[in-house]
């Protein structure tokens, strides 16, 4: 019996160190004999800002009840994003989901994120600091933040990809670097 709020204290402690947007809320309505049930539905994205997201979806009668359901599936719905010197993307990716498409550009440091509503809430909640994106086709939000999700499960860390080839990740960067000298001297 002693243990139990001990425990709500460290689930209290865990649940803090995320931050959560509500990007969208939705009035939906369910016709029913005698007029028509009002309720809500929103979407929300959470994550610590080091590089774990997630976004739910959640509905109920109530907008508090809607988005307290929204965060507890946002948080069992987390994915890792590989982020470069924690601030950017390693690459430039594009990610789709129906008529919703995103492309994703990887930034120099000081740009600050260049991205509309949806994907703005993503890349601030994954701790993401410079990106420019850009969507394209759809603007519906839940689209956006699926496509968005999809370009950054697409993304491949330096590490993931010299274990796939089993290289060193120091090979891979030094490739990386010979071949961006080499398109300067090209330039030139």
């Amino acid at each position: 019996m002693a243990r139990e709020p001990r425990e709500r204290a460290d689930r209290e402690e865990r649940d803090s160190e995320f931050v959560d947007r509500l990007v969208h809320i939705n009035r939906v309505a369910k016709v029913v004999k005698g007029g028509r049930r009002f309720g809500f539905a929103a979407l929300v994205v959470v994550g610590d800002q080091k590089g774990r997201v997630g976004f739910g979806h959640g509905k109920a009668r109530e907008v508090p009840e809607a988005i307290r359901k929204a965060t507890d599936a946002a948080k069992r719905s987390m994915i890792r994003v590989a982020l470069r010197e924690g601030r950017t993307l390693h690459h430039d990716v594009k990610g789709r989901h129906g008529a919703g498409k995103v492309v994703l550009r990887a930034a120099p440091q000081g740009t600050g994120i260049i991205a509309g509503g949806p994907m703005r809430a993503v890349f601030e909640t994954v701790g993401m600091q410079d990106v420019v994106a850009k969507s394209l086709g759809s603007s519906n939000p839940y689209n956006l933040v699926r496509a968005t999700f999809d370009a950054l499960k697409n993304e491949d860390s330096p590490r993931s990809v010299a274990a796939r080839r089993g290289l060193k990740v120091s090979t891979l960067q030094a490739r990386r670097r010979d071949t961006s000298d080499a398109d300067v001297g090209a330039e030139a």
